[in-house]
């Protein structure tokens, strides 16, 4: 396969991926992975257009794609079901790539951007931006990643010690998280109740509101972060080796740290600016991709995004198919999920240090 070459000398079940300039080593269990839960998500999707009060049969399904499906399933499909099933996927992609980002930067299974503040900065961005009167995606979006990126400068000023620490700036993101919270609930507390019970509602994390208009916003966004992926990997893992070694290898160490901090708040603020805050996502997927690829302490991109889209589609379906009638918030099955796994990763990570000690 052309771009697809295994190379001698590489480890074995090693591929190296050749694209003009490109180049990078991955492993056939990866790949593999990688494949089998993309295939999964895609299966989730059309069993996921099935589901709901007016059951879709697959003749249906069929006679949509031929375009011979009467208007109501195509009514119910195309423009009830698709926005939020394609959004999940959408979101959960960067989602996963925001969490793998700031795992590798911070080189810390709790470095993601719902722990240390940069959700709960797009969330104020977009409070703020309520407050104001504009409520489209767009207004949305802007001030989401307006309050992201001022989150993740005072968080980068307040941890600059000649250098950024991992530990030193989940510390700070986590203080900061809790401020940005109280300000949050302050501003709930003072506004118009209507306008209070939309941020309320907004806040919790839902898939609910969104159409194809959000998702096609989105998306774009996504493509555009998604095309900067492959050189933002490459300069990843060599941050990973230690800002000594990764300058030693021609990596600019605080300019590529300030850009990967960009695109994980970009990817932050486009879903925050459709749902609202969504826990837990872009904490558990890199570490559940580490597991599945093989990929030892290095995080993966691709795996990230992967595993974060099957979390959220998995998510949302249970949220709105757990109890009958009653949509739960995607965000509420996030927590509940999420908040055992970081239950579980933190006994893991004491044992660990009780072991080493």
């Amino acid at each position: 396969m052309r771009g697809l070459q295994a190379r001698a000398g590489t480890p074995k079940g090693t591929l190296t991926i050749r694209r003009g300039r490109f180049s990078a080593r991955t492993s056939v269990r990866s790949v593999t992975t990688i494949a089998v839960i993309s295939a999964g998500v895609v299966a989730l999707m059309v069993w996921a257009t099935t589901l709901g009060s007016y059951a879709i049969s697959p003749a249906e399904l069929w006679g949509l794609v031929e375009g011979t499906a009467p208007q109501r399933v195509h009514t119910v499909v195309v423009e009830w079901r698709l926005p939020r099933i394609v959004a999940a996927v959408v979101f959960g992609i960067a989602l996963g790539i925001s969490g793998a980002v700031f795992q590798s930067l911070t080189r810390n299974p709790l470095g993601s951007p719902d722990i240390i503040g940069f959700a709960s900065g797009a969330y104020t961005g977009v409070v703020v931006t309520l407050l104001l009167g504009a409520t489209g995606y767009a207004a949305r979006g802007a001030g989401a990643l307006i309050g992201g990126l001022l989150t993740a400068l005072a968080v980068y000023l307040l941890a600059f010690r000649r250098g950024i620490q991992g530990f030193r700036l989940i510390i700070i993101g986590i203080a900061l998280s809790a401020f940005l919270d109280g300000i949050n609930t302050w501003f709930t507390a003072k506004v118009d109740v209507d306008l209070a019970l939309h941020a309320a509602v907004w806040g919790a994390g839902s898939l609910g509101a969104v159409n194809w208009t959000s998702v096609g916003i989105g998306s774009a966004v996504l493509a555009v972060l998604l095309v900067a992926a492959p050189e933002a990997q490459r300069r990843m893992r060599r941050l990973e080796l230690g800002d000594d070694a990764a300058a030693a290898l021609g990596v600019p160490v605080e300019p590529t740290k300030l850009a990967l901090i960009l695109i994980g708040v970009a990817a932050t603020a486009l879903v925050t600016a459709a749902a609202g805050p969504i826990a837990f996502i872009a904490l558990a997927a890199p570490q559940i991709a580490r597991r599945l690829t093989g990929q030892g302490a290095s995080v993966d991109l691709a795996g990230s995004a992967a595993v974060g889209a099957a979390l959220l589609l998995g998510a949302d379906l249970i949220a709105l198919h757990a109890v009958p009638g009653v949509p739960l918030p995607t965000g509420a099955v996030t927590i509940c999920i999420g908040g055992g796994y970081l239950v579980w990763l933190l006994v893991r990570e004491s044992r660990r240090e009780r072991s080493t000690a």
